[in-house]
């Protein structure tokens, strides 16, 4: 699910989805998004235990055409219908609760128990996302892309975390050039050039493993490959300085860094998250430079999920309520792994 922040407040929000725990009742999503038609904007606005209230405006633009560009803005297609799980594939509680879930507070630290099963999801996410990356060719449309990776999950006796999630009505999120992140697989086919971030959680055995990464589409130009490589190395860095005790702002500062060599924006409305038994927790992983407080406990799982920009890192929220694209038609480009803080320093999860 979406986070804003207001530089004034230093707010820092949620990142893609939540828990699968819940605030009480008035802190549910519905009331996280305010749609004005007349005003045209969406006011996002959330109190949490770390910051307090956060509030940014999603300006809508409807141009086709972005400046300097070949290219054309991304737009909608269509969105074929929820895809069915077995019935004998656990859900996470809040796909049977049918509620908005909400956020909650306390990382997600695992016995020797939790950490295989962490392990085993974040192996399954993992293999997912490998192999949706080899689906990546002009032509083929990303719902294609949504039932092959529905399927694959099903098969292994998984349950796809997007879906059903506050609405979300696919199984991965398909994020196609100038979209920073919560794309719905739809009917456009990806074209020769292209992008696109494939976001992939899996609920295995009452764990989630999440993961994403970039791909490319046919004949990449070398502005696109540049952009990809620099923020897979931003993600690579920041894993390398995590190890119980080390500060989370950290990881913001290395990732600003690195991305402040090649002058790319870092995107700050979306964060990483603590991940385990539920699909969004403590910690709040902030990507950019900041005085967050709080340390990397042993045996901690969370993501980090940094989203670089060629141009703007201002985030534009379709009609649909969940696709984020960037307001100047920049390219973005996004990697993630879910991470276990071990002695030694941090295990990726979401390997093969």
């Amino acid at each position: 699910m979406a986070a804003a922040l207001s530089p004034q407040l230093q707010a820092k929000l949620v990142s893609s989805f939540g828990g699968a725990r819940f605030l009480p009742s008035n802190h549910s999503l519905h009331r996280l998004f305010c749609y004005n038609p007349g005003r045209k904007h969406v006011s996002m606005q959330l109190s949490r235990s770390l910051s307090g209230l956060t509030n940014l405006l999603f300006n809508r633009r409807e141009s086709d055409e972005i400046p300097n560009r070949k290219r054309n803005r991304l737009r909608p297609g269509k969105v074929s219908p929820r895809r069915p799980v077995p019935k004998h594939i656990p859900r996470p509680l809040y796909v049977k609760s049918k509620t908005p879930p909400g956020l909650i507070s306390g990382p997600e630290v695992h016995d020797d128990r939790g950490i295989e099963c962490m392990r085993a999801s974040g192996r399954l996410a993992a293999q997912v996302l490998q192999y949706a990356g080899t689906l990546v060719r002009p032509g083929i449309t990303t719902d294609e892309i949504d039932q092959a990776v529905h399927q694959m999950i099903i098969d292994n006796g998984a349950y796809p975390s997007p879906l059903g999630y506050g609405g979300f009505p696919k199984s991965v999120c398909t994020s196609v050039n100038e979209c920073i992140c919560h794309g719905i697989p739809d009917s456009r086919a990806l074209e020769d050039g292209d992008i696109i971030n494939i976001d992939v959680t899996v609920y295995l055995n009452g764990y989630h493993g999440d993961t994403s990464a970039t791909f490319f589409c046919g004949d990449v130009d070398d502005e696109a490959k540049n952009l990809v490589q620099v923020t897979k190395e931003s993600l690579d860095t920041a894993i390398s300085i995590c190890a119980p005790g080390v500060e989370f702002k950290k990881i913001g500062k290395t990732i600003q860094d690195h991305a402040d060599k090649y002058r790319y924006g870092v995107v700050q409305q979306f964060v990483g998250h603590g991940v385990g038994r539920v699909f969004h927790a403590d910690p709040v992983i902030l990507h950019y430079r900041n005085n967050d407080r709080g340390q990397m406990m042993l045996n901690q799982t969370f993501t980090i999920e940094p989203m670089l920009t060629i141009g703007s890192i201002n985030p534009v929220m379709w009609k649909d309520n969940w696709t984020v694209v960037t307001e100047d038609g920049s390219l973005s480009a996004q990697f993630e792994h879910t991470i276990l803080i071990t002695p030694d320093g941090a295990e990726i999860l979401t390997q093969c």
